[in-house]
């Protein structure tokens, strides 16, 4: 990260741990969780999806490993902490077993087979009811923390994440994923192992996103294969970066903080059919502005410029983020 960067992401944490104890109550809190969980499945995606240039429709596959891992060890009275390393686990050894051979797929090819993987995922739990408990979902225990350890559980997923994320994003690894997206031919004759690099940012972004399955599963107390694998849990977390800006590193934070106001909105207004509101608001912001809004803050720029009347465009804290790779 750049030091603007830094600065920034310290005092927005400052601030959110300031926010329990200043504001408390249950919907915050409640808001919180589901915020900072949001963003961190928005992060996790964009490391493929985002700096690989890979669009994968199957994370919730990934999202449902992690909680019915925790569900089902937790069952088996395991500590709920204890069984998240073995949810990522299982996760990343699930990423790799679709990755070889989906990977050897490219464009609209890899993305429906992605998205078959995720469809086939939730078929399987509703009928494997001996450890899914099937169509009628795991019941939890119910002794489980206060909303403000849920609400600090989130905050550290969510800051790791974006840490994890910033670490790629200036490494020798991001630079390979960077080369992916731009032109796979080129980078592999520039010695890059294409089929490696795709492998390995699937299994960390696998590898975050079944934590946050984990501590899912916790928080509701139950699970159920259509709330875990369903196909809304993989369109949100293609949609998140891009509304926010696919493969910057602010873009998820922004595109999750905005997702859970669109999510509710959608099923208030559209309940049979926010899909399909989810697959037109896609094309609208790629077809208008693909960097999402922090594309259009960059766009708006010289427009505040004008009016302001300064001689030089004022720095944004996302302009490390909008940088051309």
């Amino acid at each position: 990260m750049t030091r603007r960067d830094s600065i920034t992401a310290l005092v927005l944490l400052a601030i959110l741990l300031a926010v329990p104890r200043a504001l408390g109550g249950t919907y915050i809190l409640d808001l919180g969780v589901l915020t900072f969980l949001f963003i961190s499945q928005a992060i996790a995606w964009n490391i493929l999806g985002g700096y690989a240039g890979q669009i994968s429709f199957g994370y919730a596959a990934f999202f449902g490993i992690g909680a019915y891992t925790t569900g089902y060890l937790w069952l088996q009275h395991w500590e709920p902490l204890l069984t998240l390393p073995v949810g990522a686990l299982l996760a990343a050894i699930f990423s790799l077993i679709i990755g070889l051979p989906a990977f050897r797929l490219t464009g609209a090819y890899f993305v429906i087979a992605t998205l078959a993987v995720g469809l086939a995922m939730r078929v399987v739990a509703l009928n494997t009811e001996a450890i899914t408990g099937g169509a009628s979902g795991l019941n939890l225990p119910t002794q489980v923390p206060s909303k403000e350890w849920f609400y600090n559980s989130m905050l550290i997923l969510m800051s790791g994440c974006f840490l994890v994320s910033a670490w790629v994003r200036r490494s020798k690894f991001g630079m390979a994923l960077t080369a992916l997206r731009l032109d796979q031919a080129a980078a592999a004759s520039l010695g890059v192992n294409v089929a490696l690099y795709k492998n390995l940012a699937h299994t960390l972004g696998a590898v975050l996103v079944a934590v946050g399955g984990g501590i899912y599963a916790v928080y509701f107390q139950y699970i159920h294969p259509d709330q875990v694998f369903g196909f809304e849990i993989s369109i949100g977390m293609v949609l998140m970066p891009v509304i926010g800006g696919l493969g910057t590193l602010w873009g998820p934070v922004l595109g999750g903080t905005l997702y859970y106001a669109i999510q509710d909105t959608l099923l208030t207004i559209f309940p049979f059919a926010h899909l399909l509101v989810y697959g037109l608001l896609l094309m609208v912001i790629m077809l208008i502005e693909p960097r999402g809004l922090l594309g259009f803050a960059r766009l708006l720029r010289p427009i505040f410029v004008m009016l302001s009347g300064a001689k030089h465009p004022p720095q944004l804290a996302t302009d490390s983020s909008l940088r051309s790779e």
